[in-house]
């Protein structure tokens, strides 16, 4: 059950070439772990990121206890593990599994699922997307068959406002307004289903999905590797079996944008993690929580427990410094280590962004460092030809610009955002290529933040 994954071959078709995969996906997983300079690692699926207070402390002691302290938050809002000893997988599956995050050992790699972070929370979209992602979860570790999807297939949960329905789904489901319908789309297809349906039909359509990579004898992983036919490769997967009522002519993906840091609603928070990062010691600091959410940007949404708009407390921040602070709404100013921050939130809500800026969170939009990214790079990584993370940390200071920045070792570009992004790819000679453009690394600060504000591409 548990085993170090094969160094992964190079698969990719040449241009014009249909795509043929002769292999199974080797995409890591909790129970099958990945061989990396830096020790093993580990990659959790946690279906709309969705995680219990209990279960931010099983994971901050796991990083501690078997791993270099730290987890990545990927581009889907999963964890990964990393710096794990050789032989730890049994020990590292048993803690997981009593700590409800690996409900299927025969699925843990297929339970891909992004959500709208903020559903429920600030009074915008059209449904309760987090109660579908947990409902589809369980109707996905229920069916064998699903098992045989790829850890790559994702199914992407909407809630109307447009912010996940652009990331690249083979399975999206949109509500629509009212709530009552949501819009499956598979591709260039899509279907009318009945909110009260729609983890059913997601599960239908990946199910139509395994149809269709199996006649097509590719191999396919994910939708866009199916042969193309008449109506493209989607037309190629039979969704008269998820119900509804087909859409011609599908709308336009709604475009919404991520949850700022900050306040979001009347009660929740939004940060940032540093490089995609968070510590043993930051992932401790976001409770107390009725639930945290990982986000597809490397953040984190915090959900508080009822009540506590209204919670007077006082706690230390990660310098042992005493705060305190009140329920009460209004307008607050103050600082967060690195400048003045203002905005409207409760005394509770600006409380909890002060203390979680204290152990290097970030709470603002214009906060140096959000949006920037970088994969793992050297040491941890081999293929890498840089020390990306260092480097990275070079960007910090620089102001925040409209535009995400994507650090990235190799040509491969791992955990880059979706979309449209700064690339910054190092050369092996102490350059990188921003945009295409040789720099120097001494020079990546000017670089980056020119790109970041010339008009989006």
């Amino acid at each position: 059950m548990l085993a170090a994954m094969p160094p992964t071959p190079d698969t990719s078709p040449e241009r014009g070439e249909p795509l043929i995969r002769d292999r199974g996906d080797a995409c890591p997983g909790a129970l099958r772990l990945h061989a990396a300079a830096d020790g093993f690692l580990a990659r959790l699926r946690l279906p709309a990121g969705q995680l219990t207070e209990h279960q931010v402390e099983l994971l901050a002691s796991v990083s501690e206890s078997l791993g270099d302290g730290a987890v990545s938050i990927t581009s889907r809002g999963n964890v990964e593990l990393r710096g794990l000893a050789d032989g730890c997988g049994a020990v590292l599956a048993d803690r997981l599994g009593r700590g409800g995050l690996l409900p299927s050992p025969t699925h843990e790699r297929v339970r891909n699922l992004v959500a709208s972070p903020a559903a429920g929370l600030d009074g915008h979209g059209h449904a309760d997307v987090h109660a579908w992602a947990r409902e589809l979860d369980g109707l996905l570790c229920a069916e064998p068959r699903a098992a045989s999807l790829s850890g790559r297939f994702l199914f992407v949960l909407d809630d109307g406002r447009g912010d996940v329905a652009g990331l690249g789904g083979d399975v999206t489901l949109i509500a629509e307004p009212g709530g009552d319908f949501a819009l499956l789309r598979v591709g260039g297809q899509a279907r009318r289903i009945a909110a009260a349906d729609a983890p059913r039909a997601a599960l239908a359509a990946a199910l139509a999905f395994l149809d269709a990579a199996s006649a097509a004898g590719n191999g396919a992983w994910r939708v866009r590797e199916l042969p193309a036919g008449p109506a493209g490769a989607e037309g190629a997967v039979d969704l008269s079996g998820t119900g509804g009522q087909p859409v011609p002519v599908p709308p336009p993906l709604p475009l919404g944008t991520p949850p700022a840091p900050g306040p979001l609603g009347p009660r929740a928070l939004s940060v940032l993690a540093p490089l995609g990062r968070l510590t043993a010691a930051q992932l401790r600091a976001l409770p107390p929580a009725a639930e945290v959410r990982l986000t597809p940007w490397r953040g984190v949404v915090v959900v508080p427990e009822a009540g506590a708009e209204h919670e007077a407390g006082t706690d230390t921040d990660g310098t042992g410094a005493a705060r305190t602070w009140t329920g009460a709404v209004r307008t607050w100013t103050g600082t967060d280590g690195t400048g003045p921050v203002s905005g409207s939130a409760t005394d509770a809500q600006a409380g909890r962004l002060a203390r979680l800026a204290s152990y290097g969170l970030i709470t603002r939009p214009d906060a140096p460092g959000a949006g920037v990214t970088a994969c793992t790079g050297l040491p941890g990584c081999a293929k890498s030809l840089a020390d990306v993370r260092t480097d990275a940390g070079r960007l910090l200071p620089a102001p925040p610009g409209d535009l995400p920045v994507h650090v990235a070792g190799c040509a491969r570009r791992c955990g880059h955002p979706h979309g449209t992004w700064v690339d910054v790819l190092a050369t092996g000679d102490g350059t990188y290529l921003v945009d295409g453009a040789p720099t120097p690394r001494t020079s990546l600060p000017d670089a980056v933040a020119t790109a970041r504000a010339l008009p989006t591409r």
